[in-house]
């Protein structure tokens, strides 16, 4: 162990790791909705895909094929997932129109929050609920509906 650092250059301390059915469709629909970036695969013998990191600016998303031998099933096999992702983006009104355009299933369009976020809301194809979110006013604790 020595004089490594805990953890390698390019990772966050906190890193999503999301089990997907299908991989390649998953990352090429990431790609295409979302603006993310493959930034490496693992095959296996047979040249299938059984792990993918994904880079959105500066973090990375780990993806692993389904193993139901090992347990590992994704959301689309358990019909929903309590997981969900929520990433900030620069333009939330230019986002929305790329991931709907892409054939993400719109979950919520822009809206503007009470804590300062406009946030729309998608079901990617594989099952997982993902929002985004641009920062566009300061939150007030005090003007908290209910």
């Amino acid at each position: 162990m020595g004089d490594r650092p805990s953890k390698p250059e390019g990772m966050s301390w906190i890193n999503s790791y999301m089990i997907v059915k299908d991989m390649k469709k998953s990352l090429a629909f990431y790609e295409q909705a979302f603006g993310f970036k493959t930034r490496m695969t693992l095959p296996d013998e047979e040249g299938n895909i059984t792990h993918a990191e994904m880079e959105y600016k500066d973090n990375v998303l780990m993806i692993g094929s389904e193993s139901p031998d090992q347990k590992m099933l994704a959301a689309r096999t358990l019909k929903g997932s309590p997981v969900s992702f929520y990433l900030y983006v620069d333009n939330i009104d230019e986002f929305y129109i790329r991931a709907q355009n892409a054939g993400t299933e719109v979950i919520s369009k822009p809206t503007d929050q009470f804590w300062g976020d406009r946030t729309c809301t998608f079901k990617c194809p594989e099952g997982y609920q993902w929002t985004f979110a641009q920062n566009v006013a300061d939150f007030d604790p005090n003007n908290v509906p209910g």
